[in-house]
């Protein structure tokens, strides 16, 4: 077997130990999705020159590509494709604004003139200028052109990668059962364990090239690490108890940590180790290569051990994120540390092999025992699962779910396959569905943990509803929080369903490749919508949101209360700069994302006839709320009256005025009803409320006693004001009784019924300890009709007469109207 180099293998042997953090902060952002571009060329020779040699070397990869089957050179061939592609892009838009550029100075220069020579030095700065925006145009052009052909070529390699896959695949091999495969095996086996003791050698002399102070530090240090370790994962917990908001937060988060710093544990130790047998850069290419990626496979497997303690968390079982029993995390607590030794050994079997281009019974064989391995493991967590599930059935009576049933079978289905097929001698289909099943595993498990961390976060961070003491309904917080976790989590499984079809053929570079074609966007006429600009844009919305609620709040508490302006026009000048900060929030989201206001036009446009039939009314009830907060014919806390409603102004929103009526009730009336009706203000110009009494008294009543008694009830009731003073009115004299006639002020039309009631009940108690009496109300006596002439019924008046003891007219002596009052 020939020896395979992979692309990053080596670049990696350029890589020392001082920047090999850089390095790893590197591939990390590369895989969230954080563009990388490259440096254009200098100049515009170089570019032509670098895309000359581009497009050749394209053209030579598409002539190879259909009749290469080495897996090594076709995964450089598409790795060298792609950064054609990105060198292009790179290219194209650093020679985008160069030409936006030379065009504005042509256009700068306008038109030569006609009939009349242009200066010489203008008419050559205009010619220049030209031969430049030619060359930069079709430079540009081929630049993009290069671009898709990179692209289509990558795309080439990875169909024929996918072939070749699948190919060997369904190759097969002699059976491990057969002699024929452990006569092989033994015959190529010493010249295989020969390459391994030369790798052993070269890393002993390597272990003693270091000198011995430089391994006691490095032993100093991994201590350390191991230390701070154990530190600071008190610490978080710790932090997490009493900083972290009450809730799912706290869990999620902590068990985020501890992957973490599972992650970085061991692959910081491991670096130690690397950087200690690479000491005075003594290891040769392929070793030195071979660590550097042992390093990264380590930080992996921690990061899978990490996750299954984290998840299984059997020291704190009331962290547990998943709905797990202590029996069962209790009998899985050997499984993590497990599957991250699994996950390095897959790589050493992987790697070793290539690079001491074993033997292919050599390379089987081991394939072969991860594999069994693997399905060994998952079979005794079947079997666990299994007894556990049947022990709950037996104490608690109640049924397994069959979607749980279903999986479980699915499961030892693929494992007996597997290893169906390694007996058969289908070792490579066999390995590849035992690593399926853990790489399923893990990705299923890493989308649980993130998906619960960002909707724990949203959820606790943004919601209102984990609060103490809040009765309100779900608001706009909730909202935003059920809205942002949902499109989180529907991220999360894009990723996740991506990450799962990755051993299909995948590798790598396909997904960085995918993650990079997610990061250019979607095209829609001339707008480009990108996911990074997007969130660009939700988060200028965000920020800008939060800097006119802060504002406004600030006007509403601090400034507003300053100035001479009345609660009701403090309301309102708040109330207008909240929209106009909307507006100005929504359109720098939308120069965020990349599209500008005159984009923007158009879409108003076509809107705008929408607008005139089907939103005529909306927008004129809007109109008509800004012309009431600018002119305020009516402000928050009127009592008004408007089409038989009456009552206060609580609200005045974009499209309705909200009015609360006397029983409590709050009636929402179209602001256009206050701008075209008539409305009846009763604060508006005066805030005075008047209260009147009007009270019967017979002629032989003392008017000036009457008058005398009034006023001071008047005058003793403190809500009464003393300007404008209080008075009694005679109105005249109705049916032979005097009608008093009092007036008084008080400081709100809203106070003036309770004012009236009492004066009411304090001047008939005094006019009563005075001696005086009020009339009683008028009655009538209504009679029958007379049966003979001249006779009348007994007790009854002759026709035409008024009763006995009855005035005419119909009243009682002494009875007038009964008492009024407004």
């Amino acid at each position: 077997m020939t020896q395979i180099s992979h692309p990053l293998l080596l670049r990696a042997r350029r890589i020392r130990t001082p920047n090999f953090a850089a390095m790893l902060a590197a591939l990390f952002l590369a895989l969230c999705m954080l563009p990388a571009f490259a440096a254009p060329p200098a100049t515009p020779a170089d570019t032509e020159t670098v895309l000359a040699a581009a497009r050749k070397q394209i053209d030579d990869i598409r002539k190879r590509v259909a009749d290469e089957t080495d897996d090594a050179t076709l995964m450089q061939q598409r790795s060298d494709a792609l950064d054609i592609q990105s060198k292009a892009d790179a290219a194209s838009d650093a020679l985008t604004p160069q030409l936006a550029s030379v065009t504005a100075r042509l256009s700068e220069l306008g038109s030569p003139p006609e009939g009349a020579k242009e200066a010489p030095d203008v008419a050559a700065q205009r010619t220049q200028l030209e031969k430049n925006s030619r060359a930069l145009d079709a430079q540009i052009k081929l630049a993009r052109l290069l671009s898709v052909d990179a692209a289509q070529t990558a795309e080439q390699v990875s169909a024929q990668r996918r072939k070749q896959f699948q190919a060997r695949l369904g190759e097969r091999r002699d059976s491990f059962l057969s002699s024929q495969f452990w006569k092989e095996f033994r015959e190529e086996f010493p010249s295989d364990l020969e390459r391994l003791e030369a790798l052993g050698t070269d890393l002993s002399t390597a272990v003693g090239q270091t000198p011995k102070w430089g391994w006691l530090l490095l032993l100093a240090a991994a201590a350390s690490v191991i230390a701070l370790r154990v530190w600071i994962g008190r610490f978080i917990l710790r932090l997490t108890a009493t900083r972290v908001p009450p809730g799912r937060l706290r869990r999620s988060f902590l068990a985020v940590a501890q992957v973490v710093l599972s992650v970085a544990t061991p692959g910081l130790v491991a670096l130690l180790i690397q950087t200690g047998l690479d000491w005075n850069s003594q290891l040769s290419d392929n070793t030195s290569a071979l660590l550097v990626t042992l390093v990264a496979t380590v930080c992996f497997g921690g990061y899978v051990s990490g996750m299954g303690n984290a998840l299984l968390s059997t020291h704190r079982p009331s962290w547990r994120l998943p709905p797990i029993s202590d029996a069962v995390a209790t009998r899985l607590r050997w499984l993590p540390n497990l599957l991250g030794t699994l996950v390095v050994m897959i790589w050493l079997a992987e790697r070793l092999p290539v690079l001491l281009n074993a033997s292919l019974t050599t390379t089987i064989t081991l394939t072969g025992i991860v594999a069994v391995l693997i399905m060994a493991t998952m079979g005794a967590v079947l079997s666990i699962s299994r007894r556990l599930r049947r022990q709950s059935i037996q104490e608690n009576d109640a049924p397994v779910p069959f979607w749980i049933s279903l999986l479980l079978g699915a499961v030892w289905t693929v494992l007996i396959l597997g290893l169906a097929s390694l007996l058969a001698g289908y070792v490579a289909f066999g390995a590849f569905l035992a690593k399926q099943v853990l790489w399923v595993l893990i990705i299923l498990a890493s989308a649980y943990l993130l998906s619960t961390l960002i909707e724990d976060g949203f959820s606790t961070l943004l919601g209102t509803s984990h609060r103490e003491g809040d009765t309100e309904g779900p608001s706009l917080r909730d909202q935003a929080a059920v809205l942002l976790s949902g499109l989180g989590r529907v991220a999360v499984g894009l990723l996740t369903i991506i990450l799962l079809l990755a051993p299909f053929g995948e590798g790598p570079m396909d997904l960085i490749q995918r993650f990079d074609q997610l990061r250019k966007g979607l095209a829609i006429g001339e707008a480009q919508i990108r996911p990074g600009a997007v969130l660009q844009a939700l988060i200028v919305l965000a920020l800008s949101l939060l800097s006119v609620k802060m504002l406004k709040r600030w006007l509403s508490n601090r400034y507003l209360p300053t100035t001479e302006l009345d609660p009701g026009m403090q309301l309102s000048a708040a109330t207008l700069f909240g929209y106009a900060g909307f507006v100005i929030a929504f359109a720098l989201s939308l120069s965020a994302a990349g599209i500008g206001l005159e984009r923007v036009a158009w879409i108003a446009s076509a809107l705008s006839v929408g607008i005139g039939f089907g939103l005529q009314a909306v927008v004129q009830n809007f109109v008509s709320g800004l012309i009431l907060l600018a002119e305020r014919p009516v402000k928050v806390g009127d009592w008004v009256s408007l089409g038989g409603v009456e009552g206060d102004i609580l609200r005045i929103n974009v499209r309705a005025t909200e009015i609360q009526m006397g029983d409590r009730s709050t009636v929402i009336v179209p602001n256009s009803e206050f701008v075209t009706k008539t409305v009846r203000n009763v604060t508006r110009s005066n805030p005075l409320g008047l209260v009147q009494i009007k009270l019967p008294l017979p002629l032989s009543t003392d008017a000036e006693q009457v008058r005398e008694l009034i006023l001071q009830a008047f005058g003793d009731h403190e809500d009464v004001l003393d300007t404008p003073a209080p008075n009694v009115f005679l109105d005249g004299i109705e049916n032979g009784h005097l009608i008093f006639n009092a007036k008084g002020y008080v400081s709100s039309p809203r106070a003036a019924y309770g004012v009236r009631s009492a004066l009411l009940f304090t001047v008939l108690k005094r006019l009563n300890d005075a001696g005086l009496e009020v009339s009683s109300p008028p009655t009538m006596l209504l009679a029958s009709a007379p049966q003979a002439v001249g006779v009348a019924p007994s007790g009854v008046a002759p026709s035409g007469d008024a009763p006995r003891g009855v005035a005419p007219g119909g009243n009682a002596p002494g009875g007038v109207a009964p008492p009024a009052s407004s």
